[in-house]
Formats: C-alpha cells, sequence, structure tokens
C-alpha cells in the first residue's frame, strides 16, 4: 500500500475520483502553475508595466514549455518548492529579452496559492456536478418511496412508524445546503493571491494594485482587498464544507450500513448479491460502498484539524502552515469527490425490501403504536391515566407475544377507534415534509420537483 490510498494503484479507485486526481497530478499543478506566470505577464503586459514583446513571448512560450521533472525534483528537494526550479527553466526556455520579465514583481506563493485556487475551481465543478446528480436521485427517490412503510429508530430502537420516502428526505435535506453553502463559498475561496515578497507589492511601486485587478480579470477570478498569505481561513472554510458534505454522506452510509445487517435486512447495496461478497461465506453481500462512505467521512473529520492548525501562521509569510496544508487539503478534496461520486452510484443502485419492511413492522406486534394510542386515550381517560395503562400493558405484549391494541382493549372500556389505530394512519405530516424537501431540492437545481 502507498502512503495514502489515494495515490494507489491498487486501492486508489476505492478512494479517488479520477477527474479530480488528475487535476492534483504533478503535471496538472505544474500547468496551472505556468498559466498563472502566463497569465501575470499578460496582465502586465496590457498596463505597460513589462514590453509588449516580453509578454508575447512568454505567453506563447508557456503554452509549449514542457518541464524537465527530474530537474524539478532535485530543485524542490533544494528549495522545498518547485516554483524556483520552474522558473529557471521556462527563463531557458525563452529569449533574453523576455526571460528576466517572468515572474515580475510576483513571489513563490503567489503563484502557487493562484495555482492552487484555479484547481479547486476546476475540482468543485466536478464535486459540484456529482452532488446535482446525487440529490436529483435522492430527489426521485424520496418520492419514490413517501408511501413505503417501515419502523423509525432512535437510539437503534424502534419507535414510531415512518416511510422511507421521509429517510430518504432526511439524507437529501443537507446535501442541498451543502449546495448552497458552496455557492455562498465561492467568492470568498475564488481569489487571486498577489502580493510580492511580504505583501506590499512594492516591487510594482503605484502599479501593484491594477497589475493585481488585472490578473485577477485574467484568470477569471476575484480580487481579495489585500494579500491572504498568512490568512487561510477561505480554505479552512472550504475544508469545513468537504468535511461537512463526507460526514453528510457517511450518515447516509451508516444508515445503509444498519438497515443491510441480516437481522433487519430492509435495503442492499443492491439487487445484485454478489456485489460486496466474502472470500469464505457465500451468503454474504458486505455493504462496502457504504464503509468508504464512513471512513472517508471520519478521514475527512481527522484531516479538518489538521487544515485548521494550519492557519496558526507568523508575520506576513510562514513557516510550516503551508506545508500542513499540503498534507491534509488535496486528500479532503480527493475523499469528496470520490464519496460524491459513489454515493451517486449507490442511490441508484439501492435495492429497498418493501416487503421486509412490513415485515418488521408486523414482528414489532404494534408496540410502535404506543404513543398514538396514549393520545387516543387522553381524551376520554385522562393523558396521565392513559400513559399508565399503555405503560403497564406494553411489558405483556411482549411477554404473551400479542399486539398491543389487544392487551388494552381487554383493558380499557373507552370509545376509542381502535381499528384506526395503525402505523399506516400514524405517519403525522410525512408528506408535508417530504414535499418540502423536494421543493427546496428544485429550487436549489433548477429542476422540475
Amino acid at each position: 500500500m502507498s502512503f495514502t490510498p489515494l495515490d494507489s494503484t491498487l486501492y486508489g479507485p476505492l478512494f479517488s475520483c479520477p477527474p479530480v486526481s488528475e487535476l492534483f497530478s504533478d503535471a496538472r499543478q505544474l500547468g496551472y502553475m505556468v498559466e498563472v506566470e502566463a497569465a501575470l505577464a499578460a496582465a502586465q503586459g496590457r498596463l505597460g508595466v513589462i514590453p509588449a514583446g516580453a509578454t508575447e513571448a512568454i505567453t506563447q512560450g508557456a503554452v509549449t514549455f514542457q518541464p524537465d521533472f527530474l530537474k524539478l525534483r532535485e530543485g524542490v528537494a533544494q528549495d522545498g518548492f518547485p516554483i524556483i526550479a520552474l522558473l529557471a527553466q521556462l527563463r531557458a526556455a525563452l529569449p533574453d529579452e523576455a526571460a528576466e520579465f517572468v515572474h515580475w514583481g510576483a513571489t513563490t506563493q503567489d503563484i502557487m496559492d493562484t495555482a492552487l485556487v484555479l484547481t479547486l475551481r476546476d475540482a468543485l465543478e466536478v464535486m459540484e456536478g456529482s452532488l446535482r446528480l446525487l440529490i436529483e436521485r435522492l430527489a426521485g427517490r424520496a418520492d419514490e418511496h413517501r408511501h413505503t412503510l417501515m419502523a423509525g429508530r432512535t437510539h437503534s430502537q424502534q419507535a414510531l412508524p415512518m416511510t422511507f420516502g421521509l429517510k430518504v428526505a432526511g439524507w437529501l435535506a443537507p446535501l442541498i445546503r451543502h449546495l448552497q453553502r458552496l455557492r455562498e463559498l465561492r467568492p470568498r475561496l475564488l481569489v487571486v493571491q498577489f502580493g510580492g515578497a511580504a505583501g506590499t507589492l512594492a516591487a510594482l511601486g503605484g502599479d501593484g494594485l491594477r497589475v493585481r485587478a488585472e490578473l485577477a480579470r485574467e484568470l477569471r477570478l476575484g480580487e481579495p482587498p489585500l494579500p491572504w498569505h498568512t490568512g487561510r481561513d477561505n480554505l479552512a472554510e472550504l475544508a469545513g464544507w468537504l468535511s461537512g458534505v463526507t460526514g453528510s454522506l457517511g450518515k447516509l452510509g451508516q444508515d445503509i450500513i444498519l438497515l443491510a445487517q441480516s437481522e433487519v435486512a430492509e435495503v442492499r447495496e443492491s439487487g445484485d448479491r454478489a456485489r460486496g461478497g466474502s472470500s469464505t461465506m457465500p451468503q454474504k453481500s458486505n455493504p462496502i460502498g457504504s464503509e468508504l462512505l464512513v471512513a472517508a467521512a471520519r478521514m475527512n473529520a481527522t484531516l479538518l484539524s489538521g487544515v485548521h492548525q494550519a492557519m496558526i501562521q507568523e508575520h506576513e509569510r510562514g513557516t510550516h502552515g503551508w506545508q500542513l496544508e499540503w498534507l491534509n487539503l488535496p486528500q479532503m478534496v480527493g475523499l469528496t469527490a470520490a464519496s460524491l461520486e459513489r454515493a451517486a452510484g449507490l442511490t441508484a443502485d439501492l435495492f429497498v425490501d418493501e416487503a421486509r419492511m412490513e415485515e418488521n413492522i408486523r414482528r414489532s406486534g404494534g408496540l410502535m403504536m404506543a404513543e398514538a394510542i396514549t393520545f387516543a386515550l387522553a381524551g376520554p381517560l385522562g393523558r396521565q391515566r392513559a400513559k399508565a395503562l399503555v405503560k403497564e400493558a406494553v411489558p405483556v405484549a411482549i411477554q404473551e407475544r400479542r399486539p398491543l391494541v389487544d392487551v388494552l382493549r381487554e383493558r380499557v372500556d373507552a370509545p376509542v377507534d381502535w381499528d384506526a389505530l395503525t402505523e399506516r394512519h400514524y405517519l403525522g405530516t410525512t408528506n408535508d415534509m417530504i414535499d418540502a424537501v423536494l421543493k427546496s431540492a428544485a429550487e436549489h437545481t433548477g429542476r422540475t420537483p
């Protein structure tokens, strides 16, 4: 196994999303850095900060530039960053009169942070697509199963009747909020980094802010009021969003794991029992996909603390916080992208055993109706007496394996419609709540509910 399964050829398919993994590849990262250098030259050329001829040579040279990875590795080992060695190679590929104007007024962190922002912008596009697809599929499942009766469980015990559609709506609702949060955080996150050596842009004299604004326009990024070299709250906010998304998906996965237990058996990850097989027990269909969602959620919650630790930086340029982000944030992005992709597939394939759900309700002997019966008796008998009678009847029903309603009908002479006290008649405002979630999903995705 490699140091992280995300980079493993063997384990990678479990924890990675290929389109997002490619964005974080060494080749693509260098491409983003070169793109930022070219955009800087283009912006400065339009403003007359560097000669037009230099701008043309730099922007054209950036298109055909091919870095020497072996020499870059040596440079990173020596300098701690790839920019110095990358600039040396890029300048060597340009005419002398243009080479000196590459990276004009910028610092290493300006280029690398802006390249990271470009990476995150593309990665968020992929993740938003997966999130929207997942929302659409869950909305369809919630509507499909709005009348599928099942046991609602609290503290892992059967509590009250509900529908599977309401449970799915419970998975869906936080994902809609995450989509809304994504729209809100994008303007804060997707901003250019440009401050020069200590965040003053002193090397550019009075042109610093003009160059920053033009660079932002060139890259289609926002412009912050000042450099964020050691102000990493934008990345911490993103990390919180990533952990929040995988946390919500982990809750979905945990529910499926519990519902797929042999003693419950109300759902399976697929109608194909061969999926998630055991090496020695052919009867098993392990909920592997759900397990991966829970593992990713717990790992992201762990990595989140590292990104928050990276916010503690020194003065105008930090020492170790940047590297701490390198170790944590890319993994969080990769795990989130993979989880969204896996959850979308899992939702499409999920097998719902409606007959088993009804069977489990019948086996409960009506105990889930204890609250309903209490409220029905409260009218003629008073709430306290009704509660006491039901509490006395519950252990009798359990011991004698008889329906709770039958036990109480023998003990109580009250004008109660006993036949109406069934699980299907005690679902409250379930449909109204499902409708509200589906309406919210439609509003935030632009799709008709």
